[in-house]
């Protein structure tokens, strides 16, 4: 939305053809928005790091679903960090999807999706 405008519409048309994950988290031990949890992901060599935060700015809010780019990897192996001291590892789990994990009980839930660039 823009003040006193008409909304705006962005639309992504880059077809890369990369894999990619998508991680939303949930707490049980620790807050149940799982703030403050950090998700490495490690594929093809290469690991990258993210932390769920709780920061958003006047009349809006950030995705709290981690999203992380793999290139040419079709899976990951996770380990959450959770706020509550617990540490958890999911291995090879495959790219192009959303996945939820609930603390302690791993995936609960996955939604597939096609990579960009892939029918």
């Amino acid at each position: 939305m823009n003040q006193n405008e008409p909304p705006s519409l962005l639309r992504n048309d880059v077809t890369s053809g990369f894999h990619w994950l998508k991680v939303k988290l949930e707490g049980v031990k620790s807050n149940r928005g799982a703030i403050g949890a950090r998700v490495i992901a490690q594929y093809g060599g290469r690991r990258q790091a993210q932390a769920v935060l709780a920061q958003s700015s006047y009349l809006s809010v950030n995705d709290r679903r981690l999203h992380f780019g793999l290139g040419e990897s079709e899976s990951a192996d996770l380990e959450i960090l959770w706020p509550s001291g617990e540490s958890e590892r999911i291995a090879k789990v495959a790219a192009d999807q959303l996945v939820f994990i609930k603390e302690g009980r791993g995936i609960v839930k996955s939604e597939k999706f096609p990579a960009a660039g892939r029918k």
